[in-house]
C-alpha cells in the first residue's frame, strides 16, 4: 500500500486520539450545549462526506450505463444501510446520556457499552476513507489523491470532538483520566482497521468500487440519522445543533471542492 494511502487511512484516528486527550486537561463533563455543537458538526460533515465524496463519485464511475448510473450508488447506499442496521441490533452499546441498552442483552459494564456505542458508528468512516484511496490507488479518474486526503482530514476533524464526547463522560463516571483518555482513543482505532479491509475489498474487486463508495455512504447516513441528529436536538430547545451541522456540512464541501 503507498504511504501516501497510509498517512490518509491514519489521520482520522489521530482525530480521534487528540480528541481523546482533551479529558486530561479540561473538566469532568462538557457542557450539553457544547456537547450539542460538537455532535451538530460532526453530523454535518458526515452528510456533506457521503454526497461530495462517496454518492457522487460512485454515479460518475457508473456513467456507461447511461440513465441507470445511479443504480450502484442507489444498491449500495441501502445496502450499507441494512448493514448498520443488522450491527446495530447485533452489538450491545449504549448511547450517550442514555439509561437503556440496544443490542442483545449483556452483562457488559455501562461503560464499555457506551464506547461501543461509538466504536460501532466509526466503522463506516474508516470505510469511507478506504474506498476512497483505494479510487486513488487503482486509478479511477474520479477520485483524486487530494480529494482523498480532504475526505480523511474532514473525517478527522469531527473525530476530534467525537474524542472528547467519548472520553469526557467516561471520566464523569468515575474512570481515571488516562483510562478514559485510552478508552476514547480505542474507539477510533477500528477506523484505520476497517479502512485497510476496505482498501483490500477494492483491490480485489475493482468493478465494485461504485458499490463500495455508496455502501459507506449509506452507513455514515444511518449513523448520521439515527444518532448524530436525535442527539444534538435532545434536551431544551435549542438551534445550536442545527447550525452547527450546517457549519459542519459547509467545512466538509468547502475541503472535497477545493482539495478535489
Amino acid at each position: 500500500m503507498p504511504t501516501e494511502a497510509i498517512q490518509g487511512i491514519l489521520l482520522p484516528f489521530w482525530g480521534t486520539l487528540l480528541g481523546a486527550a482533551c479529558v486530561l486537561f479540561m473538566r469532568d463533563r462538557l457542557h450539553p450545549a457544547v456537547e450539542r455543537i460538537l455532535t451538530g458538526f460532526a453530523a454535518g460533515v458526515m452528510t456533506a462526506a457521503s454526497i461530495w465524496s462517496l454518492l457522487l463519485p460512485a454515479i460518475e464511475q457508473a456513467q456507461a450505463l447511461g440513465r441507470w448510473s445511479f443504480m450502484p450508488a442507489a444498491a449500495g447506499f441501502w445496502v450499507g444501510i441494512f448493514f448498520l442496521l443488522l450491527l446495530d441490533c447485533a452489538i450491545p452499546h449504549l448511547h450517550r446520556d442514555s439509561e437503556k441498552p440496544e443490542g442483545p442483552k449483556t452483562a457488559l459494564k455501562k461503560t464499555t457499552m457506551m464506547v461501543l456505542a461509538v466504536t460501532l458508528h466509526n466503522i463506516p468512516e474508516g470505510m469511507a476513507v478506504g474506498v476512497a484511496f483505494a479510487g486513488w490507488i487503482t486509478g479511477k479518474q474520479t477520485i483524486t489523491l487530494a480529494g482523498a486526503f480532504a475526505l480523511s482530514v474532514g473525517i478527522a476533524i469531527q473525530n476530534f470532538p467525537e474524542g472528547a464526547i467519548v472520553s469526557m463522560p467516561l471520566r464523569a463516571e468515575g474512570m481515571g483520566k488516562w483510562k478514559a483518555c485510552y478508552y476514547g482513543a480505542l474507539s477510533g482505532a477500528v477506523e484505520p482497521l476497517a479502512a485497510v479491509l476496505t482498501v483490500l475489498a477494492a483491490g480485489l474487486v475493482t468493478p465494485a468500487l461504485p458499490y463500495l463508495l455508496s455502501f459507506a455512504a449509506g452507513a455514515m447516513i444511518y449513523v448520521v440519522v439515527e444518532e448524530l441528529v436525535p442527539e444534538m436536538s435532545e434536551g431544551i430547545h435549542s438551534n445550536l445543533g442545527t447550525i452547527f451541522f450546517s457549519a459542519g456540512f459547509t467545512v466538509m464541501m468547502a475541503l472535497d471542492v477545493a482539495l478535489g
